[in-house]
């Protein structure tokens, strides 16, 4: 508590006490009332302590202080309450060893941190047997600090007991480890204190150690073993508070020293390493007390609705290419990276103290050797010094190179010796033929490339020596799509990429498993990976910013001019094949004939669909599923057809006919006059937008309806495969008949992921709906079915208005996490996508019930809806539709151009028109 200045200003124990003791002499008060006065003494000297703590915090931004201050507050208050507790309520004159009682601060009160909204843990010490006194004054201690409002989390232990507990469990013992004495009878901690080192800690530091980083590798896995998610948790998560405690408990059992700072006179550990520690602990102590400030709880995460707000209480602006809460975020990962650092260096640290003994399972005295010039200590790869580095910067990409080649690891003490040395890695070594070579090899090894570039990562070296990738280290999108930095998503990207050219992955991804093989540039695909998001957070498109820098690169690699100019096409199209199988009309020839003209070739195709595969898997654990891979397996398969002079360069006509006598075949069992009159019900592409099975059982339903003349008939086909469920509905058409459909959809909780309308040539519409749950699963459950189902009678039939029902539910419904983001409104008009349709692209901010009120406003455009694509990424929606005017043609005129987009813009965003009003109006 040195460092606080002025600390009577935060709490002035002496004339809190002298307020107390007044309270006490006064005879006039019962116990009660004296009791209730007291405590709204310690309630007040609280709240103006904590007060003045956050005050000074807002204006110094010193994390430090502000949870050194904290603690210092509560002991305060703890000394104080201790000191009336026994000398007044069970006062003694000369109290026995048995009746005396230590106060202990353990758990991070007990390293005097705490943060604003933290737990106080105390350990209540007393000798070898309890006494009456000692429960009566713990009892009285425990029941005012929760009257004050304090999270307090206590046991009650003799020194045996301690001993013993710390013994039996290491989070105990960790407990124990990082005590400190508050108040009250000082002999007992002392003698704790001996017990506890003398007969736990002695002899067990390598126990102690190999526990804590079992316990800290535990904690990553539960925390999905990255630090580079969106929403991290600055204490538990990879990276975060609880890995520099750990550091800070071993370092303390090994070394016997209270602050990390004593290893710089013991040489275990540099100034600036001890700097860097304490830097990184500064940096989250400050985050943390933000975070606790703003939520006003003790919260951890830093989940998107708080992002933007700790950005701007941490001075973070926005800045050209990126917002003020990426900055803000990058800057956390970069910090969370560098406890990382702290911890391999830690590692070499206490490996290097261990000499001829036995540490984390390796004995030192192991066989030693070389593998392609680096020796081998303790079953690791090593350099004899970092001079060897200094010497040789090859070595700095070489030994990765063998890392992936053999079973050996990296010793800590080099991994420390090649982040102390990045410098080397210049300009020189960049443009070196063998080390580009050597990045390659790593690259595109069979062995995982995914572990290998991580840890050059991790370690600055990957940053280092392609400096474009160092500029997206730690680089996130403020979304709800993007789950991972854009470092950490590109690596895993590689990842999967080698999972699948090993062969691992053939149930997930059977057409890319099957043409890998015949993929010719395989290098420039794994270059391609690592390049497609090298130009995030540049401002502008950075797919074609990114084909600038691979122009770059390419050559320096190793890479010739056809292969060079290969990744430049994948990474400026990288997004093609996806946007195109998920925003556009597969049925649609002139759609797969200008993705063709595009792709050309069949290696840009197989190329193209492997990186398109991976980028999706990548962003996050539940961004993939089958609904996707069968929209691109679908545009695969008919590309390839078109580029191999297959099936889908024969005549349409040809095509329509084959179609129809398939199905004629599969109804034979109809009468012959009524098939033959059902063959001519639908239009031609009708024909060829489904499989001769689908077709046939869409053809059933059309003639049970009208067996029974049925003016409403509908199917609910669950496709387990893909994960979605079939709606089809059978009715008369009539304006509006998509919409309404629609908003009974999103009345029941399903989610539009495409939607195909049919009219017949009688007058009847067909309509295809593919849903999901709000868990992105197929409407299977019986119960969900039958829901679904009713819901589309009651509002069909006008018994249930779907504007009507998703508002009310909107005014009732909990703060959706959507709100919190803005997504830019867009409408894009395209009429050279497809011959008969005009197709609007709608872009906006993903919300209940928002397909319905587009749909809507279609409607009362006058336009009639054809087909439909619905893709939703995060927090925002991309829906896609074909649209006609009354008179079945394509909308050309300007004007009403013009009128579509303005109203859908309207829609997207409702208060467009009354902010424009405003701003005119000032």
């Amino acid at each position: 508590m040195e460092s606080l200045k002025n600390r009577r200003k935060i709490i002035n124990r002496q004339e809190l006490q002298l307020a107390l003791e007044a309270l006490w002499d006064d005879k006039d008060l019962t116990p009660q009332k004296r009791r209730q006065q007291w405590l709204g003494l310690y309630k007040e000297a609280l709240k103006k302590g904590y007060a003045e703590v956050e005050r000074r915090f807002i204006v110094d931004q010193d994390g430090a202080k502000a949870v050194m201050g904290n603690a210092f507050v509560m002991d305060q208050v703890i000394r104080i309450l201790y000191d009336v507790t026994t000398k007044y309520l069970y006062p003694s004159s000369s109290p026995t060893m048995s009746e005396t009682v230590c106060i202990v601060a353990v758990g991070g009160y007990g390293r005097g941190e705490m943060s604003p909204q933290s737990d106080v843990d105390l350990l209540f010490l007393h000798d070898y047997k309890i006494s009456p006194r000692v429960e009566q004054i713990v009892e009285e201690m425990l029941y005012m600090l929760w009257d004050m409002g304090l999270k307090v989390g206590q046991s009650t232990r003799s020194i045996d007991e301690c001993v013993k507990q710390a013994k039996a469990d290491w989070t105990i013992c960790t407990s124990m480890l990082e005590s400190r004495y508050i108040w009250g009878e000082k002999k007992l901690y002392t003698k704790m204190a001996r017990a506890f080192d003398k007969q736990v800690m002695n002899g067990n530091e390598k126990k102690f150690m190999a526990a804590k980083l079992d316990e800290r590798d535990e904690r990553h896995k539960k925390m999905g073993d990255t630090r580079y998610v969106l929403e991290p948790n600055i204490k538990e998560g990879k990276g975060g508070l609880r890995d520099l405690h750990a550091l800070y408990w071993i370092t303390k059992s090994l070394y016997k020293v209270k602050d990390i700072s004593e290893l710089v006179l013991q040489k275990k550990l540099t100034q600036k390493e001890v700097d860097r520690f304490k830097k990184a602990q500064q940096y989250l102590w400050t985050l943390r007390c933000h975070l606790h400030y703003l939520t006003k709880r003790s919260e951890d995460r830093l989940t998107f609705d708080v992002q933007p707000e700790l950005a701007l209480r941490m001075g973070y602006k926005n800045h050209a290419g990126a917002s003020g809460v990426e900055r803000f975020m990058k800057h956390y990962f970069l910090v969370a990276k560098e406890v990382g650092d702290l911890t391999r260096i830690f590692l070499s640290a206490f490996e290097a103290s261990a000499q001829k003994r036995r540490v984390l399972g390796v004995p030192l005295n192991m066989f030693k050797k070389e593998v392609e010039g680096f020796k081998i200590d303790t079953g690791r790869l090593a350099v004899a010094s970092g001079k060897v580095l200094e010497e040789n910067p090859i070595d700095m990409l070489r030994i990765f190179r063998v890392f992936q080649q053999t079973d050996y690891d990296i010793h800590p003490r080099t991994i420390r010796s090649i982040t102390r040395r990045l410098k080397v890695i210049n300009k020189d070594l960049q443009n070196d033929p063998e080390a580009n070579r050597i990045f390659l090899e790593i690259l595109t090894a069979k062995e995982n490339p995914e572990v290998t570039l991580r840890m050059m990562n991790e370690c600055g070296v990957l940053g280092r020596f392609l400096p474009d990738f160092g500029r997206v280290v730690a680089q996130m999108q403020y979304d709800m799509y993007h789950v991972y930095t854009t470092d950490e998503h590109t690596i895993r990207a590689i990842g999967i990429m080698n999972m699948i050219e090993q062969g691992e992955l053939v149930d997930d991804h059977p057409v890319a498993s099957k043409i890998f093989d015949k993929v010719i540039s395989k290098d420039a695909l794994y270059v391609a990976v690592l390049l497609h998001d090298i130009a995030k957070g540049r401002g502008g498109d950075h797919s074609v910013l990114g084909a600038e820098v691979a122009k770059e690169v390419c050559p320096r690699l190793g890479l010739n001019e056809e292969q060079t100019q290969t990744v430049i096409w994948l990474v400026r199209e990288h997004l093609l094949m996806s946007n195109t199988a998920f925003k556009r009309d597969l049925d649609d020839p002139k759609t797969i004939e200008d993705f063709a003209s595009k792709v050309q070739s069949l290696e840009r195709l197989r190329l193209l669909l492997c990186l398109t595969v991976v980028d999706i898997r990548a962003v996050g654990p539940n961004v993939w599923n089958n609904w996707k891979a069968t929209l691109l397996r679908d545009l695969y398969n008919r590309t390839e057809d078109i580029l191999s002079g297959g099936l889908e360069t024969e005549g349409r006509d040809k095509r329509i006919e084959g179609a129809k006598a398939a199905l004629a075949e599969k109804l034979n069992h109809w009468p012959e006059e009524y098939r033959k009159e059902y063959l001519n019900y639908g239009v031609d592409s009708y024909y060829l937008s489904y499989r001769t099975d689908e077709l046939a059982r869409q053809a059933e339903i059309v003639k049970e309806a009208e067996d029974h003349e049925s003016p409403l008939t509908f199917r609910v086909s669950v496709d387990e495969e893909n994960a979605v469920t079939i709606v089809t509905v059978f009715a008369g058409d009539h304006p509006g008949l998509f919409s309404r459909l629609a908003g009974a959809m999103a009345v029941s909780g399903a989610t539009i992921l495409n939607a195909r309308i049919h009219t017949f040539t009688h007058g009847m519409a067909l309509d295809n709906f593919w849903v999901q749950d709000l868990d992105g699963q197929a409407f299977s459950e019986p119960r969900k079915i039958v829901r679904l189902e009713e819901t589309i009678r009651r509002v069909l039939s006008g018994e249930l208005r779907p504007l009507e029902e998703l508002g009310r539910r909107a005014k009732n419904a909990l703060k959706d996490r959507r709100d919190i983001f803005t997504v830019p409104p867009r409408v894009l008009i395209d009429n050279k996508g497809s011959e008969t349709f005009t197709i609007i692209e709608v872009n906006g901010r993903d919300r209940a019930g928002i397909l319905f009120d587009l749909t809507s406003a279609i409607t009362r455009l006058g336009l009639q809806i054809r087909k439909s694509k619905i893709s939703t990424f995060g927090e925002e929606v991309v829906d896609v539709f074909y649209v006609k005017d009354v008179f079945g043609m394509k909308i050309e005129h300007k004007g009403k151009l013009d009128q579509i987009r303005e109203t859908l813009l309207d829609v997207l965003e409702p208060d467009r028109k009354n902010d424009a009003s405003k701003q005119l109006a000032s």
